[in-house]
């Protein structure tokens, strides 16, 4: 069984309503969103292809890839649009102060 351990990755001013920011958790990249002041981490790479969501576009609570415009739910990661048929990784998020960490399972 693993164990989620939460990293601080950024503070809740540091992304603002609707952007979306890439950070690293032992070298895994993640995708870091601010929807409306609610926060939500997905996997950072495309599913379709190797590409970083964080240049994606954020609208309506999706992020559409920049490169083949595939969409996914910032929520649960589900994929919405072809070219992408795989869902995204999610992740736990939770605020301690003006601290935003995520949690990964760790072995």
């Amino acid at each position: 069984m693993s164990e989620i351990t939460y990293h601080p990755v950024a503070k809740t001013d540091d992304i603002d309503d609707e952007e979306v920011i890439a950070v690293f958790i032992n070298d895994k990249e993640i995708t870091l969103f601010n929807l409306e002041g609610e926060f939500f981490a997905t996997d950072g790479i495309c599913t379709h292809e190797n590409i970083g969501l964080a240049d994606g576009f954020v609208d309506d609570g999706k992020i559409e890839c920049p490169l083949h415009s595939a969409c996914f739910d910032i929520r649960t990661g589900k994929a919405l649009q072809a070219p992408a048929t795989v869902d995204l990784k999610t992740y736990p998020v939770r605020i301690e102060g003006d601290q935003i960490l995520v949690g990964v399972e760790e072995a």
